[in-house]
């Protein structure tokens, strides 16, 4: 019996904002839709061919002819749009107005694309090996977000779990924040029961958990982090770490500071705790898992 023969996407060229593909699009600036879909919107070239290279589906994507002119940039582009076609994704050949409409920028990238959502089930992550994973008690704000998951990839982090009600990672500033991080690190969302749950399940395994806190009694850079597989677990933007989650931890930390202020914004604390675990890990050799 012979395979099917993949579908080959279609090209069509759109310029008005009122095209029904166009407003189906641009409805998932709503986190709603984008949960009903499963799809997401990110923009430029750099994000649509690392999101390619990590086999991401690409729906659709979309070009301003306009934006394209120079030749070196069209043939880049041209390029990309073959290759999301050849994996069944259509093109749309569009304009810079209509792009505007989309990612609410006067000055949009010339490519964007519509993807869909890949995540990691909790169940999945095993205590194993070298590995550091970043934890978010209810992030809120889509650019620290953002931050952290590239923070996290620049660290060599596997991937960053979302507990609770937090902020969408497929939201567009948060994706436009990860500069392409998204594509490369693992991702996971989760609810606080199931989180400690995990959290017992990671410690028996070998595993420790980390959680910052203003009632930490250890400086953070006297955790030995080389001692097993880590979660970096950090807390809320405005109410830290709840209760529950704080009671999970292997240990709590409080970030050693000698200036003035009394507190840290969430991303710049995140790399703060991530760093050092990962400064103490490579100590030990390259052995990734």
């Amino acid at each position: 019996m012979s395979k099917p023969t993949p579908r080959i996407g279609r090209v069509e060229e759109i310029s008005s904002t009122a095209n029904p593909r166009i407003k189906s699009i641009k409805g998932l600036a709503a986190k709603k839709n984008r949960d009903r879909e499963g799809l997401f919107v990110a923009e430029g070239q750099k994000l649509v061919t690392d999101a390619l290279e990590k086999n991401w589906t690409v729906r659709t994507l979309l070009y301003s002819r306009q934006a394209v002119q120079d030749t070196k940039l069209q043939s880049a582009v041209e390029a990309l749009a073959a290759q999301v076609r050849s994996r069944g994704g259509d093109v749309l050949i569009t304009n810079n107005k209509l792009l505007t409409s989309i990612t609410r920028k006067d000055n949009p990238q010339a490519v964007v694309a519509v993807m869909q959502q890949m995540q990691t089930p909790l169940e999945r992550i095993k205590a194993a090996g070298n590995q550091c994973w970043v934890a978010l008690d209810r992030v809120r704000d889509p650019g620290n977000l953002g931050t952290i998951i590239r923070t996290a990839d620049a660290l060599g982090a596997q991937g960053v779990i979302l507990v609770g009600e937090s902020t969408d990672p497929f939201a567009l500033e948060s994706v436009r924040a990860t500069m392409g991080s998204l594509f490369h690190i693992k991702l996971v969302r989760t609810d606080e029961i199931q989180f400690i749950e995990f959290c017992d399940d990671w410690k028996k395994q070998g595993g420790s958990v980390t959680g910052t806190h203003l009632k930490g009694a250890v400086d953070h850079r006297e955790i030995d982090y080389a001692q097993g597989p880590q979660i970096v677990l950090m807390g809320n933007e405005q109410s830290g770490l709840s209760d529950a989650l704080a009671g999970a931890c292997s240990s709590l930390a409080l970030i050693a500071m000698d200036g003035a202020a009394d507190s840290l914004n969430l991303a710049v604390a995140t790399g703060i705790m991530l760093f050092e675990a990962r400064r103490h890990q490579l100590r030990i050799g390259n052995d990734i898992t």
